[in-house]
């Protein structure tokens, strides 16, 4: 499958042109923002670990290893990415125990920056954001261009869709994910049954994103709308009064997608017609995920970028600075702006 199918159209026209991401993995650079003050003492070892191509889940059973505990006793906040360098907490439980020497750990793929005790264990999702630094190589765009749709975002946002990663190679967990819904069964093995049905939750979202991206209305509340703030997982109904609420313009508040599961979409009018149009044309996807026992939730279709600044370092690079909230792609950005390449593969003459 290709982006467009899996992601939707862009929010702002066509590419501005062409660049590479992560020709090294310091282009790519991630750190968790976790906003929980540690107690230094308690049964849980917290690490804030830096990794460079390797994935969080290679990381855990590392620590695992070292520590010589089983891998269910390292939690972690949320997934990054093997191709970046990245910066993340883990905690370990270690009820009784001194803190072990996980040296055996550690090389040049994985470094332990820093270590403290703490009463709780880390839970999935509890990290506030993600901070990013993106380093766009072999950029073949006009700056003013790029410049002027930077200024754009930052002050209107971007569509928050499922970044393609989410789907596989060629949308390979996509397509798992047809085939397992086909035959109403799960994957025995946990962690390939979540990454299938949080595909086939992606997909669905973005379906619903994408048309309301064609349609212009990925930016306005209209009435029927479930709207959320940026940073809250509840919701609430917009009459024609919500649908003028000031915090809409300045980005703090947003309409919202389904993330499928059990129950009836809460949404009304046009919004409840468009989310009904794409669970009828995806039948099998949508009572697979019911099913499962996934719940109904919500995701805002708008994503605002935090503190977004950048600068050309060397004509044919873009560096972008921002911040996002967990669980947001930042390849949504900057597939607002470029079309990214293979490295080596830009041949066209740089256009500054």
């Amino acid at each position: 499958m290709n982006e467009l199918q899996l992601l939707g159209p862009r929010a702002y026209g066509d590419a501005l042109g062409s660049a590479v991401l992560k020709a090294t993995a310091e282009d790519f650079q991630v750190d968790e923002v976790l906003d929980i003050p540690l107690s230094g003492d308690g049964e849980h070892l917290w690490l804030w670990v830096e990794k460079r191509g390797l994935n969080t889940e290679e990381a855990a059973r590392r620590i695992a290893k070292a520590a010589g505990v089983p891998l269910r006793t390292v939690s972690y906040a949320g997934l990054k990415d093997r191709q970046a360098l990245t910066r993340q907490w883990f905690s370990v439980q270690l009820p009784g125990k001194a803190d072990p020497d996980l040296a055996a750990a550690e090389n040049h793929t994985l470094k332990i920056l820093k270590a403290s005790r703490h009463r709780r264990k880390l839970q999935r999702g509890a990290h506030a954001a993600n901070g990013f630094t993106l380093r766009l190589t072999e950029l073949r765009a006009d700056h003013a261009a790029i410049d002027a749709r930077l200024q754009l975002i930052a002050r209107q946002g971007i569509p928050n869709y499922f970044g393609a990663q989410r789907f596989g190679h060629d949308g390979g967990n996509l397509v798992d994910a047809r085939d397992w819904a086909a035959r109403q069964a799960l994957p025995e093995q946990r962690n390939v049954r979540s990454r299938l049905l949080s595909a086939a939750r992606s997909y669905l979202f973005n379906q619903v994103l994408g048309a309301r991206v064609a349609d212009g209305s990925w930016q306005q509340a209209q009435v029927g709308d479930l709207l959320a703030f940026t940073d809250s997982r509840s919701f609430f109904m917009a009459g024609a009064e919500e649908c003028h609420d000031p915090r809409l313009a300045i980005l703090d508040l947003h309409p919202t997608g389904p993330l499928w599961g059990k129950g009836d979409s809460p949404a009304a009018g046009a919004t409840q017609i468009l989310e009904q149009g794409v669970a009828t044309r995806e039948p099998a996807l949508c009572d697979w995920l019911v099913k499962a026992g996934m719940e109904h939730e919500r995701r805002i279709l708008r994503l605002p970028i935090g503190g977004l600044t950048w600068h050309y370092p060397v004509p044919d690079i873009l560096q972008l600075e921002f911040v996002l909230p967990a669980g947001c792609f930042a390849t949504a950005l900057v597939r607002e702006l470029v079309d990214l390449v293979p490295v080596g593969q830009t041949d066209s003459p740089c256009v500054f």
